[in-house]
């Protein structure tokens, strides 16, 4: 079984929303780191020192190739990727190995044999 790493940056008001989401759609859990700071195509703005711009929670899901697409467009959809510009961004990235995860593939076994 291969993996796809799949990081998404969202807007820290819609974090709980794309979890359940990436949830349903096939991924088995995930990793929040809070609070992460980016800048964009325009420069963020401030006041003072101090950042106007939300905060920002990066979303790690290690998932099974073949439901990785679908994971993705789900959080684009969920988090509002393509609509609203600047609401985040989500990427995947080819996983080499893992270990600590046969827990996961027994799981998954059965799901990726019925979507192939």
């Amino acid at each position: 079984m291969h993996f796809k790493l799949l990081i998404a940056l969202v807007e820290d008001h819609k974090t709980e929303a794309v979890l359940q989401a990436a949830r349903e759609a096939g991924a088995t859990g995930s990793t929040v780191i809070n609070q992460a700071r980016g800048e964009g195509l325009k420069e963020a703005k401030t006041f003072f020192g101090l950042s106007l711009e939300t905060q920002r929670d990066m979303l790690l899901f290690l998932v099974e190739e073949h439901l990785s697409r679908a994971i993705l467009e789900t959080i684009s959809t969920v988090g509002e990727f393509e609509s609203k510009p600047g609401t985040g961004i989500a990427f995947q990235i080819d996983v080499e190995d893992a270990v600590g995860v046969s827990q996961q593939i027994r799981s998954l076994s059965g799901v990726v044999e019925d979507r192939l």
